[in-house]
């Protein structure tokens, strides 16, 4: 009896196309925000994601940009 523990095969499948669908897109955007690609494997958390949404939304008045 299974017992309902774990995720099976079809619950780990889901997270894996969920934290591409999630890391990929910052993954081609941080770059241009001055920070490297690695830094996208962050996203795969949940809380990572919004910090580097924050951190890429205030990058240039940090770098003491134009506001």
């Amino acid at each position: 009896m299974m017992g309902g523990y774990g995720m099976g095969g079809g619950g780990l499948l889901f997270m894996v196309i969920f934290a591409a669908l999630i890391v990929i897109p910052f993954w081609r955007l941080l770059p241009k925000f001055g920070i490297p690609n690695w830094v996208a494997l962050v996203a795969i958390i949940p809380l990572g994601a919004l910090v580097l949404l924050w951190v890429m939304a205030f990058r240039d008045k940090l770098d003491g940009g134009r506001a």
